[in-house]
């Protein structure tokens, strides 16, 4: 989800409460709150030598023994606003970071509106060879796939 689709969700629904949902259907705890909004940027190589850049914002989510805290749609679409000297103008893609147990990234694939709580959807990431064209071997021909000789029939006995 990208960021401006993200912020208007936040702002229409500014008055709910913010709950994560991760990809098993385990609900991060209702006091989890965002901790960083980060821009990301990725300088690499790929595997077949094509350089490349990948920028996303992070949202870091944590939570404590403060079983009372709730963060509202509305703060959250605040501390965006507040990040938006660093993130620019591009529409980035959105992800979010959460230790469960170990800290992993996982993109927002839908937000719903549910009551007093404004849902997100939690997806994963896959990892996957960029350049298959130039690092893997190439597939094995399949006999199959080619035409079959056949001997011209004769048309006179």
């Amino acid at each position: 989800m990208k960021i401006s689709e993200f912020k208007k969700l936040l702002v229409e629904h500014s008055t709910k409460n913010v709950r994560f949902v991760l990809p098993i259907g385990s609900k991060v705890p209702p006091h989890a709150h965002v901790t960083e909004v980060a821009r990301i940027d990725k300088r690499f190589v790929d595997c077949g030598g094509t350089f490349r850049t990948e920028s996303v914002c992070r949202l870091q989510t944590w939570f404590q023994n403060d079983t009372e805290h709730r963060l509202t749609a509305g703060k959250l679409a605040g501390i965006l606003d507040k990040a938006g000297s660093f993130l620019g103008k591009d529409d980035l893609e959105v992800d979010v970071e959460y230790e469960a147990p170990f800290i992993s990234q996982f993109p927002i694939e839908s937000i719903e509106a549910d009551g007093e709580s404004l849902v997100l959807q939690l997806g994963l990431k896959h990892t996957a060879c960029l350049a298959e064209d130039k690092c893997m071997p190439p597939k094995p021909i399949s006999f199959e796939a080619i035409p079959t000789f056949k001997a011209p029939q004769k048309c006179c006995g």
